[in-house]
């Protein structure tokens, strides 16, 4: 999200309006140029000047700690800190009067009704190019433009299912369109998140403003979407497709998803079947009517457009060409997003709709008209310059901060390619005040405001994305540099009506407990947020029992016995850490793909793709334990040799994470498909861990092997119920018959089998082929295995050497690491178990 846009403080019970003081006096939404408080405004700002500083910094950590537990982020790009930024939100809102948003809402609906008669027309008899309204360049040029598609006509012939246009006020006081999201325009979510969380840092001032509620918009969105099913039309399958988790507004993709009552997805969800489109569950392939798109043209359908994309899906345009699903926004509407329509807009409104263009865009040249050209070039010092097509990663360029001899070589570049560039007069927008640091500062804005289709035409939302710049001299507003945004609010004239997507509670509920739906791929994530939350856990315990043990004078004397442990621990260590601050650097490089630090990046990212299946209090725990992570990170390469007590402290912290996720898992997760597939998850690696750590250790008879014995127990958080059945007698067979085959043990590997043996069990299968359930047949041979096996015999060492007791331990691993494959195989890729399948190797996601 980056727009350009070109055109103090409160004290102590000071009140707001007496103390702020605009940046440009006469360019402020706040303050009239006379200096008095605008109208709209008066209200609230006496409100705001009610409250004590004291009163506005608690409001201000309330909206923060609702962001922050709510997990509201935007990701940055290229951020050493982090991927993902929490969200930036000001405490104080944009006012403006429900009749000025009227006015311009009537300009913003004709804008969009000119934008989809221009699609409909450049898609097909292309009126517009014939008649040289507009130029060929603009669009045979373009790669927006979907060859594929022209000849299509989409339902009810409408291309624009949601519009977003970005808003500027100039100095005349008036909007004005800066640019034209037609693609899949982002921000609404968000702006639904802002309005929720102002809503609560300041009830009273929403209440009493009047402000218009945004769900009677989300339910006309709901409302027309569900109406483009072409089957189904009762209750039709509608999906939200999204790029995934690493794209910049994926929190908004998930919270929008789940408002909204749909299914979240990514293109390796779906598939298409004889020109229809499914959505691979557990329980078999669910149809799709709607598909929701967050993910641009050109990487919907690597069949059809671009070849490299993983975003899409294989064969989507030929099933939009059939009519059997329909696409929102349809396919090939980023083509208008080039800045170059501008400038043609009003002769294209006189063209298609036979009326005057109501709201003007800013004033755009196109180079690649001869005499926009020569003004550009007479004018380059004071205007803004940009890609006149949809160019990625392209900010644009300000003449006015140019030296002369970086403006001769801008004009060379345009002089060379006339019809990639367009200029924008520099807008001399308003400002707006923002809450920072406890003072009251002037901002430049955006406003981007969302239109609907409803029947021919178009609803507004009663509200909008405000964005702020970062700094008051910045020109640039990116929410990628640090921007802000801020809620708005559209104050009507009299009272609100309470409007929700909630079902009324008089309306009768259909009783249901199904869970088959559950996306395969959601599942297959599930999955692995269980194995690598339980390897963590695994890395802390172990990591634990070796810090307690550094300062043990017993076990420094038998520093063999301790390298057996750490060598487990940091994965074949080429050298023993010599003190507890050594150790943690070592769980902490990043270069151990199995380690402590990859594998919470590896969860952290999980957790951030299943936003709309975990709960808010699962978020908060894995968020917690990464962010731990990452701090002790940073703070244990600082402290001394002498530091295990702080050392300990963060492992413990840690396990204290771990232990909550545990309990909610057990405790607050529905018993459906969702909770069997991460607690699967949790007991293969559980039992992976359990069974690599008993044959580092057991494997050969050792001199120190009560010390390591003891070691066993500790990471295996069996001590006490071994203590409690052998006191302090410690023998190899006992402990290996509580770790390995105890089922009333919920560390050992048996229990983990039991419980496995029961999930696949109740998984959605062929029941008419039972002799293609291999996943449930290994896990039966398994048990079976290891209930018959002598450990008493096994433990037994020849020459110091227990080799059939490694051969026992190393079939456990890797029949448990097959079991996971073919889980992978039968549920998560919908594909038929390949026979091949047992010598395959193991692959992560």
């Amino acid at each position: 999200m980056t727009t350009d846009v070109t055109g103090s403080s409160i004290a102590s019970g000071g009140g707001m309006a007496a103390l702020y003081v605009p940046r440009l006096a006469t360019h402020d939404e706040l303050r009239a140029p006379d200096g008095s408080v605008r109208p709209h405004w008066r209200q609230f700002v006496t409100m705001l000047d009610g409250l004590s500083r004291d009163e506005i910094r608690s409001r201000w950590d309330m909206a923060l700690r609702l962001i922050r537990e709510n997990g509201i982020t935007h990701n940055i790009y290229d951020n050493p800190d982090g991927f993902s930024r929490p969200w930036n939100l000001d405490l104080l809102p944009l006012l403006l009067p429900a009749g000025e948003w009227q006015q311009v809402g009537e300009g913003l609906v004709q804008r969009a009704r000119l934008l989809n008669a221009l699609l409909a027309d450049l898609y097909g008899p292309a009126t517009s190019l014939a008649n040289a309204v507009i130029p060929p360049e603009l669009v045979y040029a373009n790669r927006g433009f979907l060859r594929p598609c022209h000849g299509y006509r989409p339902p009810f012939g409408q291309w624009l299912h949601l519009y977003a246009a970005d808003l500027v006020r100039s100095s005349d006081g008036r909007f004005q369109v800066l640019s034209d999201r037609t693609q899949n325009p982002s921000g609404a979510g968000y702006s639904l998140e802002n309005r929720i969380i102002l809503s609560r840092a300041l009830p009273s001032m929403f209440e009493e403003c009047g402000v218009l509620r945004l769900a009677p918009f989300f339910i006309t969105m709901r409302q027309t979407l569900a109406a483009l099913a072409p089957s189904n039309h009762e209750n039709p399958s509608i999906v939200l497709l999204t790029p995934g988790p690493y794209n910049e507004t994926y929190f908004e993709h998930a919270y929008l998803a789940r408002y909204l009552g749909y299914t979240l997805v990514q293109g390796q969800d779906l598939t298409v079947r004889d020109c229809r489109v499914y959505l691979k569950t557990l329980g078999g392939l669910q149809r799709v009517d709607v598909i929701l798109r967050r993910v641009d043209d050109n990487f919907c359908d690597p069949l059809e457009l671009y070849s490299q994309s993983f975003l899409g899906v294989p064969g989507l345009l030929q099933a939009i060409r059939e009519g059997t699903v329909a696409v929102a926004n349809a396919m090939g509407s980023g083509v208008l997003q080039a800045p170059a329509f501008l400038p043609f807009l009003p002769a294209l409104c006189r063209h298609l709709l036979g009326e005057e263009l109501k709201l003007p865009s800013v004033p755009t040249w196109w180079c690649g008209n001869p005499e926009s050209l020569r003004y550009v070039l007479d004018n380059l010092s004071r205007l803004v310059i940009k890609p006149a097509l949809p160019t990625r990663g392209t900010d644009p360029v300000f003449g006015s901060e140019l030296s002369r001899s970086d403006l001769e070589a801008l004009a060379g570049k345009i002089q060379s390619q006339p019809l990639a560039y367009v200029a924008q007069e520099p807008v001399e927008s308003f400002m707006a005040p923002v809450l920072r640091n406890g003072d009251v500062q002037s901002r430049r804005f955006v406003v981007r405001a969302y239109l609907a289709a409803v029947d021919q035409s178009y609803a507004v939302m009663p509200g909008a994305l405000t964005r702020v710049t970062d700094a008051p001299d910045s020109f640039v507003v990116s929410l990628q540099r640090g921007g802000g945004s801020k809620d708005t609010w559209i104050l009507g004239q009299g009272p609100v009506n309470e409007v929700s997507l909630l079902t009324p509670a008089s309306t009768p509920v259909l009783l249901s407990r199904g869970g088959s739906d559950l996306p395969s791929r959601a599942a297959d994530d599930l999955f692995w947020l269980g194995r690598y939350v339980q390897r963590c856990e695994a890395i802390v315990r172990l990591a634990r029992c070796v810090i307690n043990r550094l300062t043990d004078p017993h076990a420094l004397e038998n520093p063999q016995a301790l390298h057996v442990l750490i060598d487990e621990l940091l994965i074949h260590s080429s050298a023993m850490p010599a003190h507890a601050a050594q150790l943690a650097a070592a769980i902490f490089a990043d270069s151990d793909p199995t380690g402590l630090r990859r594998s919470t990046e590896a969860f952290r990212t999980l957790a951030r793709v299943l936003r709309d299946r975990i709960s808010a209090d699962a978020w908060r725990i894995l968020e917690a334990i990464e962010r731990q992570v990452t701090d002790s990170n940073r703070e244990l390469r600082n402290v001394g040799d002498d530091a295990i007590d702080t050392v300990l402290d963060r492992f413990n912290q840690f396990m204290t994470g771990f232990l909550a996720f545990g309990g909610m898992v057990a405790d607050s997760m529905t018993r459906g498909l969702a909770w069997r597939f991460l607690d699967m998850g949790m007991r293969l690696e559980r039992a992976i861990g359990v069974a690599d750590l008993l044959g580092a250790v057991l494997s050969q008879q050792r001199y120190e092997e009560r010390f390591l014995l003891d070691a066993l127990l500790e990471a295996g958080d069996s001590s006490l119920t071994y203590r409690r059945r052998y006191l302090t007698q410690l023998e190899p067979a006992a402990v290996l018959d509580l770790l390995l085959a105890d089922e009333t043990n919920p560390r050992s590997v048996a229990f983990q089998l039991a419980g496995i043996e029961q999930h696949l069990n109740q998984l959605p299968r062929d029941s008419t082929h039972p002799q293609l359930n291999v996943d449930l047949q290994q896990v039966l041979q398994l048990r079976t295995t290891v209930q018959l096996t002598d450990l008493t015999a096994m433990c037994i060492p020849t020459r110091g050497q227990r080799a059939r007791l490694k051969a026992l331990l190393e079939q456990v691993t890797e029949q448990l690491e097959l079991i996971s494959k073919l889980v992978t195989q039968m549920f998560f890729n919908h594909a038929a178990v390949s026979p091949h399948l047992l010598n395959s190797e193991k692959a992560e996601p």
